[in-house]
């Protein structure tokens, strides 16, 4: 009897402070309009890797995985498939933020880290009065619903995700699973620069450049673009991703 290949399933990670919402808005579209299972993770604020990683390994005993991350979800994301090379298919990476496991002069982290401090200086309501203030209104409305969620444990999460060792050069490098790369052009959170970097190094892998207005109108452009790369990729190595049946 012919048998169908496993359907893949889509795990969606946040970036620091953010949530599923978020998440879901930006891969989810992309992922339904191919058919593809979609689990958009919400971080545990009190173990935010490992909530992540449990997600993915959690999907990954049921069948293939496309994992796709933002910022520091991108990181995490592009970990796991190095460590769970026969279980993933492709990896989208919004938004990538440093490389290596010296995050000193990181913009992602130094913002992680000054709001921890803030927060519990100054509480909740002060700091997301202060982010709006300085934030698009997109932005500013993603990040206070995030933040309200994870309270009182945001401070916590923030540092964890601060300390967290980006891949290193060689990890690129050595990395060999297809790769969707987003950058955005305007960002100096997420500099295009480390975009640019990943995508050259990392062996099989496209960069796609968005501008933050593109992903303030519609966050599902990550997930388009990622997947309009993955799909090139996957058409130069004669692959296509399985979809509902």
């Amino acid at each position: 009897m012919l048998r169908t290949p496993p359907q893949v399933t889509v795990v969606a990670l946040p970036g620091t402070g953010s949530d599923a919402d978020f998440a879901a808005r930006a891969f989810g579209p992309a992922a339904r309009a191919r058919g593809l299972m979609f689990h958009a993770v919400e971080p545990d604020p009190q173990a935010v890797i490992g909530s992540c990683t449990a997600a993915l390994d959690e999907a990954a005993a049921r069948g293939p995985v496309l994992a796709a991350g933002i910022s520091l979800g991108a990181a995490i994301a592009l970990d796991w498939a190095a460590e769970h090379r026969t279980a993933v298919v492709g990896v989208i990476t919004a938004l990538p933020a440093w490389t290596g496991a010296e995050t000193a002069t990181c913009p992602a982290a130094l913002s992680a880290s000054v709001t921890a401090e803030q927060l519990r200086a100054d509480g909740l309501d002060a700091v997301i009065a202060r982010m709006r203030a300085s934030s698009p209104p997109w932005l500013a409305d993603a990040l206070a619903q995030s933040w309200r969620g994870q309270w009182p444990h945001l401070p916590a999460a923030l540092d964890e995700a601060a300390g967290y060792s980006w891949p290193s050069l060689a990890a690129l490098a050595a990395n060999d699973v297809p790769v969707a790369v987003v950058g955005a052009s305007d960002d100096p959170v997420h500099p295009i620069a480390v975009a640019e970097q990943w995508a050259s190094t990392l062996p099989t892998a496209r960069l796609h450049r968005i501008t933050l207005t593109d992903l303030g109108k519609d966050p599902a452009i990550l997930g388009h673009a990622g997947f309009t790369e993955l799909d090139a990729l996957l058409t130069d190595s004669q692959h296509t991703l399985p979809t509902a049946h």
